[in-house]
């Protein structure tokens, strides 16, 4: 069970990222791409931050969760600019992608299946 500071780094750490990644989306000139943060766990003794990605369209998803894996010293860097006066020690970052949409339609799709054993 998280902390209450835990829950409070974790909030803070997933807006700002999903701004960072935001900002340099539009920096880059990268249409047609949307990736939003959609979850940010801090480990108990906030050494390490686990962020999870949602990638749009998700055909090219695991490249560029790569290359964010790639940037995430930099986007540590930023972040720890960003929040300077809120933290001492920015956690490292670990990326992961988040597949529960994916789960979620490939539940509906069973559920709607005519051939589906269940109903």
């Amino acid at each position: 069970m998280e902390s209450q500071r835990q829950k409070k780094i974790s909030s803070l750490i997933q807006k700002e990222v999903a701004e960072l990644i935001s900002l340099d989306l539009r920096k880059g000139g990268i249409k047609n791409l949307i990736i939003s943060v959609t979850q940010a766990r801090v480990s108990p003794d906030l050494s390490l931050c686990k962020v999870y990605l949602s990638i749009f369209p998700g055909d090219n998803a695991i490249d560029q969760l790569k290359s964010i894996q790639k940037n995430a010293p930099r986007i540590k860097h930023d972040l720890a600019k960003v929040l300077k006066k809120h933290l001492r020690k920015v956690p490292e970052l670990a990326f992961f992608l988040d597949d529960s949409l994916d789960y979620i339609d490939s539940v509906e799709d069973s559920i709607n299946n005519p051939d589906n054993s269940i109903l």
